[in-house]
Order: C-alpha cells, then structure tokens, then sequence
C-alpha cells in the first residue's frame, strides 16, 4: 500500500509517492503554459487538468496500490464553470493585473482594517474575491453561466472525486474567509455581489473527500478504492512536510521563492500583521495558525546571477563536476573566507517586492561595483540580500508576538551548507536543513497516511516522514558583523524606490 501527495504549482505539477514507512518512492512532474502580456496573466485550466492525470498515471502506472492521494495546490487562481465543472474561461494568476479597481471599491463599503480582521488578509487585487467581481462586470454573460466557482485545489479535487470542498487554508486566499468562525463571509459576498453559494464546501485542512470515481480511474489507471484528501494551501502543506506543529519553530522554504512560516498558537495581534502585509492562514492543527513573510526572488535571484553573469564560471563548474553555485562560494571563500564585510549591496526585488512592503513597483539594485568586482562577489551579494530580506521581515514580525527558537529548512537552498550558515549567523538562531526538498508533497503524504491508518497521528507521520540532516548555530561575531552590513541594506529600499 502506497501513498501519494500530489502538489499543484503555477507552472507545473508533481505527484509524489510513498510506502507504508513513508519512504521516498518515486515521483512524476508535468509542466504547462503560462500565459502573460501587458493586460493579464492567465493560465489554462485545461492543460492543469490534463497535466495533473498525466502525472498520477506514470505514478499509478509504476505504484500500483496507491491507496490515497493528498491535494495541495498554489492559491488565489479561480476558475468559473458549468454544472459539469467545464471551465467557462481561462484563469486569473495572482500577478494578474486585474480587479484594482473592484478591491478598492470593497474596501470603501467595508473598510481596509475589517477587511483584514475577518480575512487574515491586507485586501490586494491578488485574492480571488476582486478578480471574481471583475469577472462578473466585464463578462457577464459567464458570470450567468457559471454554476461552480473553484480555487484550484478544489477544481483539482472535483475532477477526481466529483466533490466540491476545500479547505480552510486555500479558502482563505479568496480574501472572503471569515478565519475566525471558519466559514464563508457572507458580509464581503454580499458587500462584492458574489454568489456564496457557487464556492465549494468548507473542510478542516487534511480532510478525507472520498474515492475516485470511474472516470478519474479510466483516465489516471488508479484503483477505484483510491482515497483523495484535500491538504490544504500549498505552504501550509510545506509547513507540516518541515515537522514544524508549534510557535517554538518556524519554517524557511528555500526555493525559488523565500518564504518564512511562523506559526501561532492563537491569532496572532492583527494591527501588526496588517502593518507588514503578513497573512493569516489556519494552520493544519486547530487552533493554531500560519504567517506568510516572503520574498518573491530568492533562489531566483541566485540563479539569475548564475545563468546571467556566471557564464565562464558554469564552464570550469562543469569541468570540477560541481554545480555552479557551489564553484561560486568556493570562489569568493578562497578569497574572502566568510567574511560578510565587503562592498557589494543586493536589492533582491527582481520581481518586485513582498512583505513587509508589497510593492509590486519595486526593482533590484547592485550596489558598490567597481571595475574589480568579480561575479563571485556579485553572487555572495545576492545570497547576504535574500537573507536581510528575511532577517527584515523578521524584524516585522516581532510585534505579532512571534516566538520560534530555531528553523527548519527545505528547499533547494537548504542544501547549501554556506547559505544555511549566512542564515543562521544573520537570524542568531539554529538552523536545521531537512532532506526533503518538496515540503509540500511530503507535508501532503503525512497527512494522507492520517487519513488512511497508516500513521496515528501528525508527529508519528513526522516520525517516519521528516529526516533532518545538519543543524547550523549561530556564531555571535559573524551576527555583529553582519548586523553592521544590515544597517546599510535597512536603508537601501528607501533610497532606490524613488529612482525606479
């Protein structure tokens, strides 16, 4: 008997398997196409659809006796459709420029800081709930059609099992989840005349959905006793996948995006959470929730240094048989060893900025180049700016009454034993950098095996399912050196916006 954990990003999916221990299998990915131009950003359902049975069919093909499937998925994205969950057009991304003008008219009949105390959310043209009221105003005659409006993860799951429910966390995405009483709010449907009652059903996160119906067992080769659970949002998923169930730990997921997961007991104190932009999302135990601090590049940026300026460098890379990256700290360590005091300063708003600042306007920067400056430097740069980014938000963060005493760490990036001690150094606390590099599928499975007998409970399912690997401490005179470089990057968002 096998386990799966299916994960639903923007620009690609992945189903992971598992054995009964938890073991790591096998995977399948399949990637499709994103549309982007000057109006919009949009996404073909179709293609997600046929992308998601293509990659439970390799695994299904390979695992036979896969007994359960857990969804997770990237959130904001709808899509309106028929009775028979026929998409009526293409979807919306998050980075879709539409629907500014419908979230600044729902925070005129509701107010900015209400909307964010039953939401979790500081209201942006991101969330559902505004490119939902676009939707209706400019294509009406869809809006007329439409008998389901689903997020993703539900979309996903209705096609498997032909149910219609999501999760808590993923409906919080909407901007129309009330967190607290964990239900729909009927004051920011009625205030965006919406229809309630075309959204899906309300689950607690890791909920047992049912079996796959004949159709999802023709076209995926599945068994017909194959169980679905809906997860949750993608980095709740990725939270539980690090083993982090209490506000003593939080999460580094160091990937292309860096995104910081603290965890609260209870709701943590709002007034802070709006200042920094910082969302608010019921977590997989009950009662307790999540915080997303995030930047939008960075391992990113990292890349972008490597495949943009580090072309000899990829070369002799190729030729030590290292990656390039790591031929790049060897670099910079034989010559500067880890000392973090040198000229360079990275802006990592390659792709704008997220919180504590959410300003989509803003551009990266390099500063304290000279004529000498190598791309050893420039990489060590962009690591150091990814890191006060997130020592930044962290700093945002302590008004909310967070209260980690170490991270745990997935992703690419946690396998680079030089950035893992750049964190821990910057942040002064531990670091420990888990195997697994896809939290998400791994935070899914875990919560499958729950739901099919395997494991008893989440820290029995963390027992078998999250290894960690090395534990970085803090080393005080590298802090306080870092420290004298992070009052300069403190200063370096104000005094680029305005030039950009």
């Amino acid at each position: 008997m096998k386990i799966a954990g299916l994960d639903i990003g923007t620009t690609g999916c992945k189903c992971t398997v598992f054995d009964e221990q938890g073991k790591y299998l096998g995977k399948a990915y399949r990637d499709y196409a994103v549309k982007r131009s000057t109006g919009g950003h949009e996404i073909d359902i179709t293609a997600l659809l046929d992308g998601v049975y293509e990659c439970i069919r390799e695994m299904a093909n390979t695992y036979p006796d896969i007994a359960g499937i857990g969804v997770t998925s990237f959130g904001e994205t709808f899509i309106c459709t028929d009775e028979n969950g026929t998409p009526l057009h293409t979807a919306m991304l998050y980075t879709d420029p539409r629907g500014k003008q419908q979230c600044d008219r729902l925070c005129e009949k509701i107010g900015e800081k209400k909307i964010a105390q039953i939401t979790g959310l500081r209201p942006h043209q991101m969330y559902s709930i505004p490119k939902i009221m676009w939707l209706k105003e400019e294509m009406p005659e869809i809006y007329k059609k439409t008998k389901h409006i689903f997020l993703i993860g539900d979309y996903v799951v209705y096609h498997l099992t032909g149910e219609a429910q999501i999760d808590y966390s993923l409906a919080t995405r909407t901007m129309a989840f009330d967190i607290r009483n964990l239900c729909w709010s009927e004051e920011i449907f009625k205030a965006a005349d919406i229809d309630m009652s075309l959204m899906s059903k309300l689950v607690p996160p890791g909920t047992p959905v049912g079996y796959v119906t004949d159709k999802t067992a023709e076209k995926t080769g599945l068994n017909k006793n194959t169980k679905i659970i809906f997860i949750s949002h993608d980095q709740v998923a990725a939270a539980a996948g690090a083993g982090a169930f209490d506000s003593s730990v939080a999460v580094d997921g160091a990937g292309t995006v860096e995104c910081l997961i603290p965890i609260y007991d209870e709701i943590p104190d709002m007034e802070a959470m709006y200042q920094g932009h910082f969302a608010v999302v019921p977590y997989i135990i009950p009662g307790k929730y999540v915080a997303y601090a995030f930047s939008y590049t960075g391992g990113a940026v990292l890349q972008w240094c490597v495949d943009s300026l580090a072309k000899k460098e990829k070369e002799i890379a190729a030729l030590l048989n290292i990656t390039p990256n790591e031929y790049l700290e060897k670099c910079y360590a034989d010559t500067y060893g880890d000392n973090p005091i040198n000229s360079i300063l990275v802006l990592p708003h390659f792709a704008g900025a997220a919180t504590p600042y959410m300003d989509i306007g803003s551009r990266g920067a390099i500063l304290g180049l000279t004529t000498d400056t190598s791309v050893a430097e420039i990489y060590r740069g962009c690591m150091e700016g990814v890191v006060y980014e997130m020592y930044l938000n962290m700093q945002a963060l302590k008004p909310s009454g967070i209260r980690f005493k170490k991270i745990h760490a997935t992703g690419g990036g946690a396998h680079s034993p030089v950035w893992m001690q750049m964190k821990a150094d910057v942040i002064n606390l531990p670091i420990t950098a888990l195997k697994t590099v896809d939290a998400g599928t791994v935070g899914s499975a875990m919560l499958t095996g729950i739901a099919i007998g395997l494991f008893k409970d989440i820290e029995d399912a963390a027992a078998h399912m999250v290894e960690e690997t090395v534990t970085y401490y803090p080393r005080k005179e590298m802090h306080d050196k870092y420290m004298l470089n992070f009052k300069r990057y403190s200063k370096l968002y104000e005094a680029v916006r305005p030039l950009v």
